[in-house]
């Protein structure tokens, strides 16, 4: 993935959970997704995204979560996104 512009975001590694996860992507090769550096810098401007995202994913639903992920994961590809 390209680097960022904005450096400050790209390199704040945030609360100790998310620092131990980006530490152990870099770790393994893995590139970064930007987003995480995002949540990483502004945990608080970025707390609302989170709880929605797993409310979309994981609250209550007639789709099983695998279901959910599996959508996700479609339209994902067919956006051209890497995740």
């Amino acid at each position: 993935m390209e680097p960022m512009y904005l450096k400050d975001v790209e390199q704040a590694l945030g609360s100790e959970s998310r620092a131990k996860m980006i530490a152990k992507m870099r770790e393994a090769g893995r590139s970064v997704p930007q987003i995480f550096h995002m949540f990483a810098f502004k945990p608080g401007a970025t707390a609302h995204l989170e709880r929605y995202t797993q409310e979309v994913m994981r609250g209550p639903s007639p789709l099983s979560p695998g279901m959910r992920e599996l959508i996700s994961a479609f339209t994902s590809s067919r956006n051209h996104c890497p995740f």
